[in-house]
């Protein structure tokens, strides 16, 4: 795209960050990709052409230090990626900084997404599936079991399976906790990508997914008509621009029950590029009123694994990974048989 000179990702260090640098990558092979985060202890340095340090989005500093970056290397457009800082965007209604627009979901979604107790409240309300969810501090839970989370937290991390034999452990816990509904089956878990764009077309994505600490390690893409009809109607009442991740379950009694929506760019990112939904893309495009590209998806029963890469930076600063190795190389490498090797 001719418009597309330079792109800031903020949170560049995370795993959502360099996901999308690299979809950038890939898809702008003359545009210039910058940085930012909050250390440099990160393997962003590899992905991008410059790597910036800025303060914590609680921070009285952070927007000024945000500003600093964006005046210095004029991006055409903003891709924040980390949590805090998109919760900060949304907080302070903030669509632009220095005047350069960021690429973030619509204000609704961000609201809605950001409190579990919200999203079920808005699935109630519009006659969609939801599950049971109510605050600790007003008592006993409906029933046990449940699971007890932070209302604002992520993933599967600090979630606790509660038996009623657990409560007097949890039930002094403050406002920001929750209980809600046990989903099962527990095998039943699906990662979904929904975009909508300006003018209404809606795409989505969906994988069967089994988490290892908070992530989708592996995944199978489906297609159930069920979970794609409850995700085109929550993007419409939504009036959802842009893309969000959806967590639910495929439930025994109620069909497909949304438990999480992320209002971001999810860790499977790169992954649903790969195979075609290329949501990053696709928002830089309906920004700029370009035409979206084509969806054809790929074929059910496709698997994703996540894995790990190894870089290396050497101390007169030529940087290399395996992936960037010819082959024969790479080989002799893992084998043990080449002690070092040069990488321009």
């Amino acid at each position: 795209m001719e418009k597309l000179k330079t792109i800031l990702v903020t949170g560049c260090g995370g795993d959502i960050g360099q996901s999308i640098g690299k979809i950038l990558r890939m898809e702008y092979k003359d545009v210039k990709l910058i940085g930012c985060d909050i250390h440099d202890k990160h393997a962003g340095h590899f992905i991008f052409d410059k790597c910036n340090v800025v303060p914590r989005a609680d921070s009285p500093d952070y927007m000024k230090a945000v500003e600093k970056v964006v005046n210095k290397y004029k991006p055409d457009v903003i891709i924040p990626m980390s949590e805090a800082e998109l919760r900060y965007c949304y907080k302070n209604k903030i669509t632009e900084i220095a005047g350069v627009h960021l690429i973030m979901p619509s204000f609704e979604s961000m609201k809605v997404g950001n409190d579990k107790l919200l999203t079920q409240e808005f699935l109630k309300q519009n006659n969609l599936p939801y599950a049971w969810t109510t605050k600790v501090s007003d008592g006993k839970p409906k029933e046990f079991s449940c699971v007890l989370k932070d209302v604002a937290g992520r993933g599967s991390k600090g979630l606790a399976l509660i038996q009623e034999k657990d409560y007097d452990k949890y039930k002094d816990y403050g406002g920001q906790f929750i209980f809600q509904e046990y989903l099962l089956p527990d095998n039943e878990e699906y990662t979904c990508g929904l975009f909508r764009s300006k003018t209404g077309e809606v795409r989505t994505i969906i994988f069967h997914r089994i988490l290892f600490q908070g992530y989708t390690n592996y995944g199978e893409l489906v297609t159930n008509k069920e979970i794609s009809e409850l995700l085109k109607s929550m993007a419409e009442k939504l009036d959802l621009v842009g893309c969000i991740n959806v967590q639910l379950r495929l439930t025994n009694k109620k069909g497909p029950v949304v438990f999480e929506i992320n209002a971001r760019f999810s860790s499977t990112v790169l992954f649903r590029h790969m195979l075609g939904f290329k949501d990053v893309i696709w928002t830089i495009n309906d920004y700029f009123e370009e035409p979206l590209g084509e969806y054809n998806p790929i074929e059910p029963g496709t698997k994703i694994y996540k894995g790990w890469q190894e870089y290396i930076l050497y101390k007169d600063g030529r940087k290399a990974t395996i992936g960037e190795l010819p082959l024969a190389y790479a080989r002799r490498l893992l084998s043990g048989k080449l002690k070092r090797f040069d990488v321009k």
